[in-house]
């Protein structure tokens, strides 16, 4: 990749002006970010005031202390008039390939229960067979189109909404993971045009995206995130789920990806489960 500078100069100072917000975002002082990055406070003004513009090395290295994503690096090489370093390719691309391929092969492993792969907007990517087929139990997942938004389908009332038994508390936890999750700890747009359509569905309060909203019962203390209990025939199938992401991601794609993972909470669920996926044909 060619490292020489695109332009001279970062038009209206915009390297300044990210690197401004990032370090807001960080709630980080110059003076904590220069001893970070290994960077002086004086060079730090001048890089934000628009009379210095770093070496890449040196923006990278910025970077890396305020924790920003791939994604948004790329935007701050840019501005500095450099060329981006990180691909930006579809998670599918040819490229991605041994990615794909490794979680292709974690979600075989976790049959027979639910595992899909999501974009940062929760949109379902890949998922093993049990996925399909544990929805398929409850409504027509054919009717949803694709690409197949998760926290849609748990929110919508023609959804599994009505087949959650803790369907409030759920929602709520759900909420909470969009800002805890998200990328870098950072909601974009296209975030905050997902959280409104969610708070726009029926009986959701505009308090739940306070973090008092969430209560820590003795329930889901020892759990990753509160139990989500869904009802088939009368009976209640309690699980919980497990979030995995990409480590040391090299491409933008690959950082943007996680799996989410259902497990049974008792051994009654998981019989039960087994039974139910029986009767129930793969999409």
């Amino acid at each position: 990749m060619n490292s020489a500078r695109l332009n001279t100069k970062p038009p209206a100072n915009e390297l300044g002006l990210l690197l401004r917000q990032w370090r807001d975002i960080r709630g980080r002082s110059q003076f904590e970010l220069s001893l970070d990055a290994g960077v002086s406070q004086r060079h730090v003004s001048f890089i934000e005031s628009g009379r210095s513009v770093p070496s890449r090395q040196m923006l990278m290295d910025i970077a890396q202390a305020l924790d920003v994503p791939l994604r948004e690096r790329n935007t701050l090489l840019l501005a500095a008039g450099y060329a981006p370093i990180y691909q930006e390719s579809a998670w599918d691309a040819l490229e991605m390939q041994s990615v794909t391929s490794a979680l292709a092969r974690i979600l075989r492993q976790h049959e027979p229960f639910p595992a899909v792969v999501m974009d940062r907007y929760w949109n379902v990517l890949m998922t093993n067979e049990s996925a399909p087929r544990f929805f398929n139990s409850f409504i027509n997942l054919s009717a949803r189109k694709s690409p197949r938004n998760m926290l849609h389908l748990m929110f919508d009332p023609a959804g599994m909404r009505p087949f959650i038994a803790n369907w409030e508390d759920v929602a709520k936890s759900l909420i909470q993971r969009v800002y805890r999750e998200s990328v870098g700890h950072v909601i974009d747009d296209k975030t905050r045009v997902l959280l409104a359509e969610l708070l726009a569905y029926p009986d959701v309060q505009p308090g739940w995206k306070s973090p008092r909203s969430v209560s820590a019962t003795d329930a889901t203390r020892s759990l990753p995130v509160i139990p989500m209990s869904f009802v088939k025939d009368d009976e209640v199938l309690s699980y919980f789920s497990m979030v995995t992401t990409v480590g040391t991601p090299q491409t933008v794609a690959a950082q943007e990806l996680r799996i989410e993972s259902m497990f049974p909470a008792n051994d009654v669920t998981e019989t039960r489960h087994i039974a139910m996926l029986g009767k129930v044909a793969a999409e």
